[in-house]
């Protein structure tokens, strides 16, 4: 089971010499629709898949989805990228490249991507520019998570228990309750997962990189008549972990700081002079009502999210008895969403598909970014942070048939952005700034008008030709640790990508192969990236522009009864044509920071069906990354080299299929590889992901 895995498992029927693959259904054009049908490429994972191949957090799902990268430095503020696109800049007036949509509601802020995929119907995972379907814009991607409903037809309950090594004890629960004579239901499901430190701290005696992550979700559903749908859900969030591990991972030799320096390569061991904490609070709230008209659907959609995060850390993983230089830091933000959005669409037997809309999007962010460097003495510096974005936006899309076989697609999207920023920064000692304390006002807009533009063709009932062309926009933002008051108000600009993508998509053999392919171009301008000053401060500017090409292929294929291969595979060619760093410098023909040019994902099974009626199923994941360029200059130790990382399972499922029993491993040959790394004073500085990991999970429905 893998990324591209976008197929149903079933148990092997013993009437069929080989079973057909299940159909998949998504909602990724706003409608429901079989994965075949869609002119779009979506990696999607259905709720067998995510209980069976422990995908339970957002990293889960990017080791398993060509195209998609995680990054996170601490774990608690992840950084995503899809196709090579993605946004290192965290400040409260940035916004991210690639998003995260709970059940349609846009996760505006990196720390407030928190969910427990226990409970969720399907992930889905959209390549390429986003808005003309959606209500919050994005330039390279979005990850789509949609929650199991309220089922209104019947009681319903299931439990999930896993124990595991590193003293892993996880529970989740979930009731649906029908009432009301089958017009309303009411659905309450809750999680608890926990997991003792992976890496040691020899200076204070404790552990890091930790666990205890507690989530709940309460749902009511209502139908008060057969035209009328109500719903309205609230979920939470809390963690609290310590870490995480940071150390020296590798010496810039470059650099005659270095000497300062002793690299620990330990995964399993550093010696802090603190053990940190990420501690993060976030709930949200959600309210949708739909009105089937004569000629269409009108629906609400509104959304509010809230997020208390903080953060403190060790940067350089030594303490007084080690190191001569010590650096430690820490985030604090405090942020409050909301969106509105009211669309019109077509109903679901309508030959032309459309969907029309406005959108309104706000965000109030307080963030507090501090930095402590200490080389003989102590010197802190605090950056405040306080941002308000108010958003509007109108959009529309729409698919014409043209004949039998043939449709037009096309969408239009404006948006308007508007960001008021008041950035302080006070400060012990001047090594991060070049002027005195400062405190500065500004604002800025940015509006822009974007589209799609395609077409798919049905070869036949099973064989889909697309092609497709969509630009997408992000708009500018401001410096979250500006060196001086000029740079604190002076906005950078947006970024534009325009992609161009053909793709085919099959199903074979009847029915026991699908086959998915396709190329991209995309044309990037004006990409928003972080670069590290002679002076030791990180800035955001616009890199110029970039190109980045690609190839997709997804397989699954049943080639006997009880035998499945899924293999998706992404090679990526993400490289700057223009980005002058100063006068002497530029950075054209180098990759993009983050972007594998090789990915593949290859999950092999096996199914036995017992005699009392039971199954076994054995099955495996491998997945390879090819080296990965931390910093766009391509120079220095900031590189992750190539990785394999096998998973695998054995799970029993009895006959009523009620209950099942899984044993599980993850990274099952402990390979050591690097969540996150960054180049300063003469040190890479980074931390390690998660070692191996197994353990024992039983599922029962009732």
């Amino acid at each position: 089971m893998t990324a591209a895995s976008a197929w149903a498992q079933t148990t092997p029927n013993p009437n069929e010499q080989v079973a057909r693959l299940d159909e998949v259904i998504v909602t990724a054009q706003r409608r429901a629709q079989n994965l075949q049908d869609v002119p779009v490429t979506v990696t999607a994972f259905d709720a067998q898949e995510l209980e069976e191949a422990r995908i339970k957090e957002i990293d889960d799902v990017a080791t398993r989805t060509p195209g998609l990268q995680f990054d996170a430095f601490p774990a608690s503020q992840p950084r995503i990228a899809i196709r090579g696109i993605g946004s290192t800049d965290r400040g409260a007036a940035g916004d991210p490249s690639a998003a995260v949509f709970l059940d349609e509601i846009y996760l505006g802020r990196p720390a407030m991507i928190a969910f427990d995929a226990f409970d969720v119907e399907r992930i889905e995972v959209l390549k390429g520019p986003q808005g003309t379907l959606y209500g919050r814009n994005v330039v390279g991607g979005a990850i789509n998570i949609v929650t199991q409903k309220p089922d209104l037809d019947a009681f319903g309950a299931s439990t999930e228990a896993t124990i595991g090594n590193y003293g892993r004890l996880e529970g989740a629960a979930v009731v649906n309750a029908p009432f009301a004579d089958g017009r309303a239901a009411f659905r309450a499901s809750g999680s608890w997962r926990t997991h003792d430190g992976y890496t040691e701290n020899s200076f204070t005696g404790g552990e890091v990189d930790d666990q205890d992550t507690r989530s709940g979700r309460l749902q009511l559903a209502v139908e008060p008549s057969d035209s009328v749908r109500l719903s309205l859900a609230v979920d939470a969030t809390r963690d609290r972990a310590a870490g995480p591990a940071n150390r020296v991972l590798d010496l810039d030799e470059s650099d005659p700081m270095s000497m300062f320096w002793e690299p620990n390569p330990d995964r399993v061991q550093f010696a802090g002079s603190t053990d940190g904490f990420q501690d993060r609070d976030t709930w949200g709230a959600r309210v949708e009502a739909q009105v089937d008209l004569p000629f269409a659907t009108l629906t609400y959609l509104g959304g509010y999210r809230d997020l208390d995060y903080s953060t403190a850390y060790d940067f350089d993983g030594g303490n007084e008895t080690t190191n001569f230089i010590q650096i430690s830091g820490g985030n604090d933000e405090q942020s409050e969403t909301s969106s509105h959005e009211i669309r019109l669409s077509s109903l679901p037997d309508s030959p032309v598909q459309w969907v029309a809309g406005v959108f309104n999007y706000s965000a109030d962010t307080l963030r507090l970014d501090t930095l402590i460097l200490d080389i003989g003495g102590e010197g802190t510096e605090v950056f405040t942070q306080d941002a308000q974005l108010t958003s509007y936006a109108v959009f529309g899309d729409v698919t014409v048939p043209v004949g039998e076989r043939f449709s037009l697609i096309a969408g239009l999207r404006y948006s308007d952005d508007e960001k008021d920023y008041r950035v302080s920064d006070t400060a012990g000692n001047t090594i991060f700034r070049a002027e005195e304390e400062f405190d500065v006002t500004a604002s800025a807009s940015f509006d822009a008008l974007t589209w799609r533009i395609g077409g798919d063709y049905k070869l036949s009932e099973d064989h889909l030709l697309y092609a497709m062309v969509s630009r997408g926009f992000k708009s500018g933002g401001f410096q979250d640790i500006p060196a001086t008051a000029a740079e604190a108000a002076d906005p950078f600009d947006p970024e534009y990508a325009t992609q161009y993508e053909i793709g085919h998509k099959s199903v074979l053999l009847e029915g026991r192969l699908t086959w998915n392919n396709t190329v991209y171009l995309l044309d990037y301008a004006d990409l928003q990236t972080r670069r590290t000053l002679p002076s030791g401060a990180v800035v955001t500017d616009n890199a110029g522009a970039a190109t980045i090409k690609g190839y997709e292929t997804y397989l699954s294929w049943r080639p006997f009864d009880g035998a499945r291969l899924v293999a998706g595979y992404g090679y990526t060619d993400a490289t700057f044509d223009d980005y002058r760093v100063d006068d002497t410098t530029n950075y054209a023909g180098n990759r993009i920071a983050r972007a594998p040019e090789h990915k593949l994902v290859l999950s092999p099974s096996y199914d036995w069906a017992l005699a009392n009626g039971a199954t076994i199923r054995v099955a495996a994941d491998y997945r390879y990354e090819s080296l990965i360029y931390e910093d766009n200059s391509n120079t220095g130790p900031e590189r992750r080299e190539p990785t394999n990382i096998y998973d695998a399972r054995l799970i029993y499922t009895d006959a009523s299929d009620r209950w099942s029993v899984s044993l599980w491993g993850k990274n099952l040959s402990d390979e050591v590889t690097r969540s996150f790394q960054g180049a300063f004073l003469g040190a890479n500085f980074g931390a390690y992901a998660p070692p191996r990991t197994y353990g024992l999970s039983l599922n029962w429905t009732l």
